[in-house]
C-alpha cells in the first residue's frame, strides 16, 4: 500500500522528505527502495530482530523511540526506577549496537505516552536536557496526547493550547524535531523560541 504512494509523492514533489513509521524490517526494504527518506520505529528494534541490520544496510536516518512493553500492554501499570534514567540506559544500549554496525544517522524519541504515566511524561519533559548526553537529535511527539488533555480535564480537540505549551518547553530544552498535528502553531513555537535564543 505504501510503495505506490511514496513513488507518487516523490514524482510529484521531488524535494519532499518522507518518513515511514514501521517496526518491520521487510517494510523498511520496500519503502526505502521506493524513495522513503527516514524510518521511524516505535519499538527501537525490539519487535523485529532484523531491524538494526536492515537499517544499517540501508544507511538511512533512523528514529528510534523508547516504549515500555508493546503497543498492546505498554500502559498496563508502567513502573520505573527513574523514568528518565531508565530511558537513557535503554538508549545507551541501542546506540552502542547501531554504532557497532556503522550507523550514526540516529534520532532519539523518549516516547511520550508510550508506557508512561502522566507524572512520568512530565518528568521526562522537565528533564529533556539529560538526553543530550548522546549528542544526537531529539524528536518528541506530544501533540494532543492524553498527558495534556487528561491533566487539563479536556479532550484532544481542545488540547491545542496545551500542546503549544509543552512543545515550547521541549524546544527550550534543545529538542530538534516536533511531531505534530497542528503545523502552523508548531511553526510559530519554533520561530519564537529561535528568536529568543538569538537575542
Amino acid at each position: 500500500k505504501l510503495v505506490p504512494i511514496i513513488k507518487l509523492l516523490k514524482n510529484t514533489f521531488p524535494n519532499i522528505v518522507i518518513s515511514v513509521d514501521t517496526f518491520w524490517s521487510n517494510t523498511v526494504k520496500k519503502v526505502v527502495n521506493a524513495g522513503c527518506d527516514i524510518i521511524n520505529d516505535i519499538s527501537a528494534g525490539q519487535i523485529d530482530p532484523n531491524m538494526f541490520d536492515t537499517i544499517a544496510e540501508c544507511n538511512i536516518p533512523y528514529i528510534m523511540m523508547h516504549m515500555k512493553g508493546t503497543p498492546k500492554n505498554m500502559q498496563d501499570n508502567p513502573i520505573y526506577n527513574n523514568v528518565t534514567d531508565d530511558i537513557i540506559e535503554f538508549f545507551q544500549k541501542k546506540i552502542e549496537i547501531l554504532k557497532s554496525k556503522n550507523l550514526d544517522k540516529i534520532i532519539i524519541d523518549p516516547g511520550f505516552g508510550f508506557g508512561k504515566t502522566i507524572r512520568d511524561n512530565y518528568q521526562i519533559l522537565n528533564e529533556l536536557k539529560k538526553l543530550h548526553v548522546f549528542k544526537l537529535p531529539i524528536l518528541v511527539g506530544m501533540s494532543r496526547k492524553s498527558m495534556i488533555y487528561n491533566l487539563l480535564n479536556t479532550n484532544p480537540q481542545e488540547a491545542k493550547n496545551g500542546t503549544t505549551i509543552v512543545n515550547t518547553i521541549a524546544l527550550q530544552n534543545g529538542v530538534k524535531i516536533l511531531r505534530v498535528h497542528d503545523v502552523k502553531e508548531a511553526y510559530e513555537c519554533v520561530n519564537i523560541t529561535n528568536f529568543i535564543k538569538n537575542i
